[in-house]
């Protein structure tokens, strides 16, 4: 009987606990957004030719920023560069770029520091395609899609430094869930954005030894509803999906705030919080929703 009431007690105090970090946390999340700060800001938003990127620039278009899109097919970011002119943005300009080549990073960030005169916000966003199925093995697409989905990155981050360090501008890094959870048929993608999480994490943590005026928000998004995302997942997952555009707001007001994390929904804070509670039970909750 004392074990049972011990292991209770337990419970009971981990319970508590994560309430009261709830509970602060929601404190210290609270909304304090002012859009007005957005206005003229000057932004590079990657990956936004599609889906979370895409919803990100029409939002900093909304506001009145100076955004610059850039994703691989000119065609389509012409049509949203567009639009983001017919939303609200002082200027919206968009260059076409590879991530997966290792001279466009670069490139594509020096157009928007050319074309803006400065940045205040890099927003990295663009992510490879991945297949959503057992790993088979292919070392060369892992090795493909860490160039694209993290060493660009650093790269952009490393090139953008000295500028956003006259700005005391802003690094939001867009990651995943699954950078912190691993599920099944997702290693590559998985890989990527525990690498992200792990090397900016590391970084917020160098910047304020050395009291640089830049921030860096990592915000950790559940299963969002983008075309490409609901494709990958069709008859492997009954995963819920949240709304792109909810999503994008959410990263863009984290980012605006100076979080170093944020996570949309707020779910998924409670559950890197406990992840590692109950491990077996969380692992067998996990693949049942897999198939």
């Amino acid at each position: 009987m004392c074990i049972f009431h011990s292991f209770g007690s337990s419970v009971m105090f981990l319970a508590k606990l994560t309430a009261v970090i709830v509970i602060i946390t929601a404190f210290l999340w609270r909304d304090t957004f002012d859009p007005e700060s957005l206005r003229g800001a000057r932004v590079l938003v990657t990956g936004s030719s599609t889906g979370l990127g895409e919803q990100i620039a029409y939002h900093y278009a909304r506001f009145g920023a100076q955004v610059v899109v850039t994703a691989r097919r000119e065609s389509v970011l012409q049509k949203v560069s567009q639009k983001c002119l017919e939303l609200g943005a002082q200027r919206a300009l968009y260059v076409s770029g590879d991530m997966a080549d290792a001279s466009d990073p670069g490139r594509v960030l020096r157009f928007a520091l050319d074309q803006l005169g400065g940045l205040d916000y890099l927003v990295l966003n663009h992510i490879g395609p991945s297949p959503f199925a057992m790993w088979d093995g292919d070392v060369e697409h892992a090795r493909w899609l860490m160039q694209v989905n993290f060493l660009s990155y650093i790269e952009m981050a490393a090139k953008a430094m000295p500028y956003l360090e006259d700005s005391r501008g802003s690094i939001i890094v867009v990651s995943s869930l699954l950078g912190k959870m691993t599920t099944p048929f997702s290693a590559p993608y998985s890989a990527t954005k525990s690498a992200l999480n792990g090397f900016f994490g590391t970084l917020q943590h160098e910047l304020s030894m050395q009291k640089s005026n830049v921030s860096v928000t990592i915000s950790i998004l559940a299963l969002i509803d983008t075309e490409s995302a609901m494709e990958k997942i069709r008859g492997h997952s009954n995963a819920v999906p949240f709304p792109a555009t909810e999503a994008a707001l959410h990263v863009i007001k984290a980012g605006q705030a100076r979080q170093q994390e944020s996570f949309y929904p707020f779910y998924t804070y409670c559950l890197c919080l406990i992840r590692d509670w109950f491990p077996y039970f969380r692992d067998l909750v996990i693949r049942s929703s897999f198939y």
